[in-house]
């Protein structure tokens, strides 16, 4: 049983107690005409009420399509969804208590801030004074949640591309949702803005106890962002945990390569645990079940950038071959006698001039080694 599959223990056809999941999952598929492999291929899994899941994955691998059918914007062709406890596989989405904000903010130019956010509220058109005394509080208070109390007068294209997310963040949360759906927010913004507000998006999801799914390709803003991950890879859920669970211990060769962007050396076991490769042998544990095109005792050891030791040897087994200024760090691009590479990440502190050759080691801990093919 998956991670995944053993969060979906408790019953979901009845109203649940504080402790149930908002969101729950089963066996949910999709499959487009003309295609042979599902988009959505036999998802389940579930999510607490005030967490933040990032569904995170490369493109086309059916991340976006599962938002969509939680939204109610796609419709499945088999499994079911749950939403606070309520079957929602066939409702519409106006009807499922979901905010949604879209890859490119969709506001409305001609409409101030304020009247953008409270487009979001429903209700009829001919409110009573009351009801609009509510509204116009409403809005202001989701305003100052994301920082925008003084720019309800202003018009979407008279603001950055940050501060047109956070409108589009306040639309979303007005009608205090059971559920935020964020499709890439944050892919049209530049490096430094995008940085900026990856904490600023947690902040305010965690100060209105909102429960949200984040859609991203990016590994640092779902590691960042997220309470949970789910890595998906060709339409299914490839490995759901915590981010440290998930970049510590990954599940699968391509949830290693994909979320830590690792070094990978072909080993072969010289003892139950001992596997040696060209820069050594190193203690490891093993992930996977054998695969026919490889031996039992041969596979591939995950070894992180910033696992992976250099200190200069007239002797060593690699050679300096580019050194990239990062900030904090220096990565290196380093030749090894098979013609392969690694790529470490050491502090400035420590800098190794190009053309070094140098001794390459992993510190101390336990290395990781595949013996599968994904």
């Amino acid at each position: 049983m998956s991670v995944a599959e053993a969060n979906l223990s408790s019953p979901v056809d009845t109203v649940p107690t504080s402790g149930d999941p908002i969101l729950q999952l089963r066996g949910v598929v999709k499959q487009y005409p003309g295609v042979s492999s599902p988009a959505v291929a036999d998802v389940s899994l579930s999510l607490q009420r005030g967490e933040i899941l990032s569904l995170l994955g490369p493109s086309g691998c059916g991340k976006t399509t599962l938002l969509r059918i939680i939204a109610g914007f796609e419709q499945a062709q088999a499994g079911d969804l749950f939403i606070e406890g309520v079957e929602m596989t066939r409702r519409p989405p106006e009807k499922r208590g979901v905010g949604m904000v879209f890859q490119d903010y969709a506001l409305f130019p001609h409409l101030t801030v304020q009247k953008n956010v409270a487009f979001g509220l429903k209700g009829s058109r001919r409110k009573s004074h009351q009801a609009k005394q509510r509204q116009a509080l409403r809005v202001q208070e989701v305003l100052t949640l994301v920082g925008l109390e003084d720019f309800g007068d202003r018009y979407p294209h008279e603001l950055s591309g940050g501060q047109q997310q956070r409108i589009a963040l306040a639309r979303a949360l007005a009608p205090a949702p059971s559920l935020v759906l964020l499709d890439e927010p944050m892919s049209n913004l530049d490096v430094q803005v995008r940085l900026r507000l990856r904490q600023e998006l947690r902040d305010i999801l965690k100060k209105s106890h909102t429960t949200a799914i984040l859609v991203t390709h990016d590994q640092e803003e779902a590691l960042s962002v997220a309470d949970r991950i789910a890595v998906i890879r060709q339409g299914q859920v490839e490995q759901y945990g915590f981010p440290e669970e998930i970049y510590q211990s990954p599940a699968s060769r391509f949830v290693a390569d994909f979320v830590t962007q690792a070094n990978f050396l072909t080993a072969q076991q010289r003892e139950l645990d001992l596997w040696e490769t060209e820069i050594g042998c190193f203690r490891a544990r093993v992930t996977g079940l054998v695969n026919a095109q490889l031996q039992p005792n041969s596979g591939e050891m995950m070894l992180r950038q910033e696992d992976v030791v250099l200190l200069p040897d007239p002797s060593g087994n690699g050679l300096v071959r580019d050194r990239q200024f990062l900030g904090r760090e220096h990565r290196y691009t380093i030749g090894l006698a098979s013609g392969g590479q690694l790529l470490a990440r050491m502090p400035v502190s420590q800098a190794i001039p190009v053309g070094t050759t140098v001794k390459v080691t992993v510190a101390q801990h336990t290395p990781q080694v595949f013996i599968n093919s994904k």
